[in-house]
């Protein structure tokens, strides 16, 4: 039986990300992604997670998806104020997929086009 109640995708935002041609007059844009994040339904399944650095400061707003068994995401280039409803779209394809790889033609296209990074889960399946 499987636990539904328990996350199967973290969604970690690096909220120390700046972009100095938005950050001038006000918080940070990882702060402004997680508000924004924060002002949405989660979808099920995933959990919404501050971090203090996910280095990639040359392409913030970064965002990382993780989960149990799942291959993980780094995105960036993103922007607080057009992008927050599609990243929890994928956020939610992500967590509904066994392995963390969504089909490239469902994926939102933000995470199409910023992908920074695809990291292999701990422990490979043969």
């Amino acid at each position: 039986m499987t636990d539904t109640t328990s996350p199967r995708a973290t969604l970690a935002v690096c909220v120390t990300c700046r972009r100095t041609d938005r950050d001038l007059e006000g918080a940070p844009c990882g702060q402004q992604m997680l508000a924004a994040l924060s002002d949405m339904d989660l979808p099920q399944g995933v959990t919404l997670k501050p971090v203090e650095c996910l280095s990639a400061c040359t392409n913030s707003c970064s965002v990382a998806l993780q989960g149990p068994g799942k291959w993980t995401y780094v995105y960036g280039r993103l922007d607080p104020a057009t992008d927050a409803a599609e990243i929890l779209r994928g956020a939610g394809l992500y967590a509904a997929a066994h392995d963390g790889i969504v089909t490239w033609r469902d994926r939102p296209q933000v995470f199409r086009k910023q992908s920074l990074a695809r990291v292999p889960p701990l422990e490979i399946p043969a």
